[in-house]
């Protein structure tokens, strides 16, 4: 771990009054650094954070914002629980795949894009539902997740009906 990360990260734990609840923003400041949440992330947020790996890796295997391989600079999580499914989530999700060169777990070639079937996004109500990077989107048809993605691959912030 480089100096800057180590006292960046050592800044986060000192913003939270409970030293426990830097994790996270550690963990996020480990994968946006390594690219990913690599061992050695996970041994250093362990080490500053006074746990164990396991600790550790039980905080990382659950969320689904973390992520063990490196990923496109726009991460595509598509919804893949019943009310999603049931709206033509595995449809999106083919359709990406196919359309974009898009290989479940791998970036695009070009490190643009990546794409990821996750359990839930907590968005029933809007299904499908995916999230790009942190942004969510709803009610998602293979031609509106084009025209999303064309925008991102052009420049332009990626317009939609959000959540």
């Amino acid at each position: 771990m480089t100096e800057a990360l180590r006292h960046q990260c050592e800044a986060i734990k000192r913003a939270y009054p409970d030293a426990d609840s830097a994790l996270i923003p550690i963990l996020h400041a480990l994968q946006d650094a390594y690219g990913s949440i690599t061992p050695e992330a996970v041994e250093d947020a362990a080490q500053l954070m006074n746990l164990s790996p396991a600790q550790v890796e039980g905080v990382t295997s659950f969320y689904t914002l973390f992520h063990r391989q490196p990923h496109g600079r726009f991460h595509l999580q598509v919804c893949d629980n019943l009310s999603c499914r049931l709206r033509g989530s595995d449809q999106l999700l083919a359709h990406l795949a196919e359309r974009w060169h898009l290989e479940p777990g791998a970036p695009s070639r070009d490190g643009l894009f990546s794409l990821e079937r996750v359990e839930c996004l907590a968005a029933c109500g809007y299904a499908p539902a995916a999230q790009i990077n942190l942004r969510y989107y709803y009610r998602l048809t293979p031609e509106k997740a084009d025209r999303l993605l064309a925008e991102l691959e052009d420049g332009k912030e990626a317009s939609g009906e959000r959540v």
